[in-house]
């Protein structure tokens, strides 16, 4: 008889339920949540494993590989399926959850969820801490124009390497303030340093990948949006068709039906929030900064004129995800004009 294992993580311990083909419970228990420890528990002769569930999460990845290693058939489900399914339960526990996913895998009612490679993992450590940087310096600055602001001191539009100076000019005559302004002055040069160094690491792997130099031949996209695009995609044959990136990024319209009433609402927001953001600002970079015309300008300017810019912005950030997966899967680079011959790329994203 086989057996269907559901795992409920936390930080500390995870709570573990094992049934049988019938659904009967055949043994519950808390282990720490660990790899080890889990496959420990997993691998008792007495279970016949089918399927190994667990929620996508923090420590997902982590587990999801341990129990691949220890050679048990873990799946990695994704997250608002299982909140949908587990909402059904009365009362919310790590013990209720545990038996609920393991029911999940066994009838099926779960949508895999691709665990990354370990490349693509650290690259994609390397993008949310140059991130974080970025946002926690131009965090201070901001404190900076508003503490100064309070005693009347306007800074105005300066750029990030003049604007130390142009604070220190400003508190020259106001000693104590410069005393303290100096302390904001030293952290925000410190992770200016560290985000300028990430940044050159980040130039460095763009460099010497043939994918992201591929992808940076599309007007608008840069070696950020190359690299976050190849680390979020992983292995593009994941994908049935190069349109299954635009909803899997959250780039299509919500519809809401039943019955007589129909309504087309915002794009979704599923998938990954920063490679979202990226692909809409690399389009509207094509569209406002990009000079030379191309024939995916010229598609995007009259999807504005017809329905506005805000919608052609997002209608453009997802035809470049299709253009960028087909480049990607067939390793052709974009044409510029319909008169040289659009490749697989562009004749798929039409």
């Amino acid at each position: 008889m086989r057996h269907y294992a559901g795992l409920d993580v936390s930080v500390k311990e995870t709570s573990i339920c094992i049934v049988d083909e019938t659904g009967k419970i055949c043994r519950e228990l808390k282990v720490t949540s660990h790899p080890e420890d889990l496959a420990r528990a997993l691998t008792d002769p007495a279970w016949q494993l089918a399927r190994v569930g667990l929620e996508a999460g923090p420590l997902s990845q982590w587990l999801f590989d341990g129990l691949w290693r220890a050679g048990l058939p873990a799946i990695c489900i994704e997250t608002r399926h299982a909140k949908a399914f587990l909402r059904a339960q009365v009362n919310k526990s790590d013990r209720n959850d545990a038996r609920g996913i393991a029911q999940m895998v066994r009838v099926g009612l779960y949508r895999p969820v691709h665990v990354k490679t370990l490349e693509s993992q650290n690259r994609r450590a390397l993008l949310s801490a140059r991130k974080l940087l970025q946002a926690k310096a131009i965090a201070i600055e901001n404190d900076i124009r508003g503490l100064l602001r309070n005693f009347g001191l306007k800074v105005g539009a300066v750029g990030a390497i003049k604007f130390e100076d142009r604070i220190r000019e400003l508190v020259e005559r106001m000693p104590e303030l410069g005393e303290i302004v100096a302390c904001l002055l030293a952290a925000r040069r410190k992770l200016r340093q560290e985000f300028t160094r990430l940044s050159g690491k980040l130039l460095s792997i763009v460099r010497d990948d043939a994918v992201c130099r591929r992808l940076m031949t599309i007007p608008g996209v840069g070696a950020v949006t190359a690299l976050a695009f190849k680390s979020t995609i992983d292995i593009p044959a994941r994908f049935k068709n190069s349109k299954a990136v635009g909803p899997a990024l959250g780039l299509t319209p919500v519809l809401n039906q039943s019955g007589e009433s129909c309504r087309i609402g915002h794009i979704s927001l599923a998938g990954d929030a920063m490679l979202r953001t990226l692909l809409y600002e690399a389009a509207q970079v094509l569209l406002t900064r990009v000079k030379k015309w191309s024939w995916l300008k010229a598609w995007a300017m009259n999807v504005a004129r017809r329905r506005g810019l805000k919608r052609a912005v997002v209608a453009l950030g997802r035809r470049l995800a299709v253009i960028m997966h087909r480049m990607w899967s067939d390793e052709t680079e974009f044409c510029w004009s319909r008169q040289d011959g659009l490749g697989p790329a562009q004749r798929c994203a039409i």
